[in-house]
C-alpha cells in the first residue's frame, strides 16, 4: 500500500468536488498527507463544513468553474447524493481524467449510476486491502489503487490519547454505548414499512441483554451528517431507556473515547471505533442484509446467543 496519491503523476490545476463526509475526510487526508496541486474546489452537502475546517484558505467555486482549465478530477462517490456525479459527466464532456475515491465497502457500483446511465472513473482510489478485493471484484474494467486512510489513523490517534486521560478519572459507572446512525437506504424484507435504522435501533434495544447490559446503561446517538436536524425526537421520547440522548456536537473521537461499546448497522464509525480497541456491534436485525463490512472483530447482535 503506497501511503499517498503522487499527485504529480495526475497534474495541475486539479479540479476537487466533495460532497459525502466519508470519501471527504478521505480526500483531505490525502491532501494533507503530502505536497499538495493546485487545486480547484467546488463542495456541498456535508462536506462545506468539513472543508472549511481542514482548508479555510483556500476559497471554493462553481462545479463549472472548479472543472474548467483542469488537468484532472478528484471526486468522492457518494451513493445517494448526485453532486459527485454531475461532476464526473461534466469531466467527461470536456475530455479529463476522472480519480474516485470510494471510503466504504459497500455499493461500489450504484455510487457511478444515476438514472440508468453510468459513468466510470479512470481510476478509484480506497483505503485497505478489503476495499481493493472489493473494488476489484465490482469494477473489474476499472483500475484500482490503494493508500493509507490517513483521516482514520488520525482519529485513532485522538481516540487512544483522549482514553489515557480519561482513564486518571475512572471512577464506577454504568456501560457507555456510542449508537452510529446511519440512512439506510436499501428496502429490508420482514413487514416493517419504517426506514431501516429505526427498525436497526428498535432491535438493538429489544437484545441489550445479549450484550450484557439492561436499561442502566447510557447511551448515545450520534446522527449521521445527512440526517435532518430533528429525526429521531420522536424515537428518542418513546425510549423506555432513560439514559439515552443524541449526541451531535462531539467529536467522532471524543465520542469513541467516551464509549465502552460502538454500536451501529455498517458505519465507518465502528471501523474507527474497532482499531481504537472498543467493543463493537453491528446491530442490523436477523431480516436485514448481511453486515457488508469485511473486517474481523465486529459482533453481530443477530448472531449471539442468550447466555444460559
Amino acid at each position: 500500500m503506497s501511503n499517498s496519491p503522487e499527485f504529480s503523476a495526475v497534474g495541475s490545476p486539479l479540479a476537487i468536488v466533495l460532497h459525502d463526509a466519508g470519501a471527504a475526510n478521505l480526500i483531505m487526508g490525502w491532501l494533507k498527507s503530502g505536497i499538495k496541486p493546485d487545486v480547484q474546489v467546488h463542495v456541498g452537502g456535508p462536506a462545506e463544513i468539513l472543508w472549511r475546517n481542514n482548508f479555510a484558505s483556500i476559497e471554493t467555486t462553481s462545479l463549472i468553474e472548479a472543472l474548467s482549465g483542469a488537468n484532472a478530477l478528484l471526486c468522492g462517490t457518494g451513493w445517494a447524493s448526485k453532486l459527485e456525479y454531475q461532476a464526473m459527466a461534466y469531466a467527461r464532456t470536456i475530455g479529463i481524467p476522472i480519480y474516485a475515491a470510494v471510503d466504504h465497502w459497500v455499493n461500489y457500483r450504484q455510487r457511478f449510476l444515476r438514472d440508468g446511465v453510468e459513468i466510470l472513473p479512470n481510476e478509484v482510489w480506497v483505503s485497505d486491502s478489503y476495499a481493493l478485493l472489493e473494488a476489484g471484484r465490482q469494477l473489474p474494467e476499472v483500475k484500482a489503487r490503494v493508500y493509507e486512510n490517513f483521516y482514520l489513523r488520525d482519529q485513532v490517534s485522538r481516540v487512544l490519547a483522549l482514553t489515557s486521560i480519561s482513564k486518571s478519572k475512572v471512577i464506577s459507572r454504568t456501560t457507555r454505548v456510542l449508537y452510529a446512525l446511519e440512512p439506510i437506504r436499501e428496502f429490508w424484507s420482514g413487514g416493517d414499512a419504517r426506514p431501516g435504522e429505526f427498525q436497526a435501533l428498535d432491535y438493538f434495544l429489544s437484545q441489550l441483554s445479549l450484550l450484557g447490559l439492561d436499561e442502566t446503561c447510557e447511551i448515545r446517538l450520534r446522527p449521521h451528517p445527512s440526517d435532518p436536524a430533528g429525526k429521531y425526537d420522536k424515537w428518542i421520547a418513546k425510549s423506555k431507556i432513560a439514559n439515552i440522548r443524541l449526541a451531535p456536537d462531539e467529536s467522532i473521537s471524543e465520542a469513541i473515547a467516551w464509549a465502552d461499546i460502538v454500536a451501529g448497522c455498517e458505519s465507518f464509525v465502528l471501523i474507527i471505533g474497532l482499531k481504537s480497541g472498543r467493543k463493537v456491534v453491528s446491530t442490523l436485525p436477523p431480516w436485514a442484509n448481511k453486515i457488508r463490512l469485511p473486517h474481523e472483530g465486529i459482533l453481530r447482535l443477530n448472531e449471539l446467543k442468550a447466555m444460559p
